[in-house]
């Protein structure tokens, strides 16, 4: 690594951070207009796609000073603070708040080689480190400047860049095909059972045909039944399934077998559907191996009762407007197991229940497979992350 340089970042990159508050006011914001990126938009290193605050033109042409462009790199600046996020060339031209700060490399540095660099864990767990603030951590400029930078010439950060993007590419197409499909199905499910929805359709309670079971946490101040050890027994949280996709492969906490007989926890089965109903209300998964959950996370065994198959389950609990379950005035957050086991679910014919899981359980299953592909092309990445930007792998002149 005789050829790789070091140096700070402030030498290869310039930092500004958004625009103060005052510059900026929450009433100032449209919609329709030039989109802001604020910390809840940085997800997994990029810039999430959804509906974000926006400004005018004439806010736009006033905090100029503020606008991205293709190839920079946003850092979160309180809280997460080790998240970044590259930016695409769609979203060139867009503003980033108050709470962001934006790194924009020079001809010094490939702008993709940086970006990786900083998703490293060691570098994450330096920024971590040395941010400001007990309670709530922050960064500012002076921080982020000073950050080491190590770096080989520009024809070898390209090529690191492009052996890590293509996996990032592969993953990204990955995940919209998953979209697709499951918004195939999911409009086929509304078709044939919400706008479709016979009268004489009978409506059981769901626990009248599924076995209804809720999860159980130990008690926290005993470390000793939380592990991150893939020997033990994955244990479902609101996160995981925030960030799992349709079906549950991974969770960040697991429970020794010991925890499970001690407090009663019980296992949630393979194939099963999931619901979270406190805190985050409507996330639904299905497992892919024997489980567990916390006590915010609902399962739905099968029995000889059940007259459905789990994605028509699936796609109810999903589209269930639950906001008709609380008060009128009040935003529902949360409801509670009686509520649960009494949702009103309706049973159409069987004909057409079976066509219906003829219809997606391709769809369902193609999902699956991707969503397992898409583990594998993360664990690649991640592990070739550090070798690559340690110069313990290099990559041939000729690529």
């Amino acid at each position: 690594m005789s050829d790789w340089k070091e140096c700070e970042l402030q030498n290869i990159a310039e930092v500004q951070t958004g625009p103060f508050g005052s510059q900026l006011k929450n009433e100032q914001y449209i919609t329709g207009g030039t989109p802001v990126i604020t910390v809840e938009h940085i997800n997994n290193f990029r810039i999430d796609d959804f509906d974000y605050p926006s400004i005018t033109d004439e806010d736009k042409e006033r905090l100029s000073k503020y606008l991205l462009k293709a190839g920079d790199i946003v850092f979160t600046r309180v809280g997460s603070v080790d998240l970044s996020a590259f930016v695409q060339p769609h979203q060139d031209g867009w503003m980033f708040s108050s709470r962001m700060l934006r790194v924009r490399p020079n001809d010094t540095i490939d702008a993709r080689f940086l970006s990786y660099f900083f998703q490293q864990k060691r570098f994450r767990q330096y920024i971590l480190n040395i941010a400001v603030g007990a309670t709530m951590p922050s960064i500012n400029t002076g921080i982020l400047k000073g950050l080491p930078i190590s770096y080989p010439p520009i024809p070898e950060q390209k090529d690191i860049a492009s052996v890590l993007s293509s996996l990032d590419d592969k993953i990204d197409l990955l995940h919209r095909q998953n979209k697709t499909l499951e918004a195939m199905a999911e409009t086929l499910f509304r078709e044939w059972f919400v706008e479709g929805k016979q009268e004489g359709w009978e409506e059981k309670p769901l626990e009248k045909v599924t076995d209804i079971g809720i999860g159980r946490t130990p008690p926290r101040k005993e470390f000793h039944w939380f592990t991150k050890d893939n020997n033990d027994i994955k244990w479902v949280s609101i996160k995981d399934l925030g960030e799992s996709g349709l079906f549950i492969f991974d969770t960040s906490e697991y429970l020794t077998k010991d925890a499970v007989e001690q407090f009663n926890i019980p296992i949630i089965p393979k194939e099963t559907v999931i619901l979270s109903f406190k805190m985050t209300l409507g996330r639904v998964g299905i497992t892919t191996e024997n489980m567990l959950s916390n006590e915010a996370i609902a399962h739905f065994k099968f029995n000889d009762d059940t007259p459905f198959c789990k994605e028509y389950l699936y796609f109810y609990l999903k589209t269930y407007p639950y906001q008709t379950l609380g008060s009128t005035s009040s935003i529902v957050t949360s409801i509670n197991t009686r509520m649960i086991k009494n949702l009103p679910i309706a049973i159409p014919d069987y004909k057409l229940l079976t066509e219906f899981e003829s219809n997606v359980k391709c769809h369902f299953d193609k999902i699956k497979s991707n969503q397992a592909q898409i583990r594998t092309l993360e664990n690649l990445r991640d592990t070739l992350l550090p070798k690559l930007m340690n110069g313990e792998i290099r990559i041939p002149a000729n690529g």
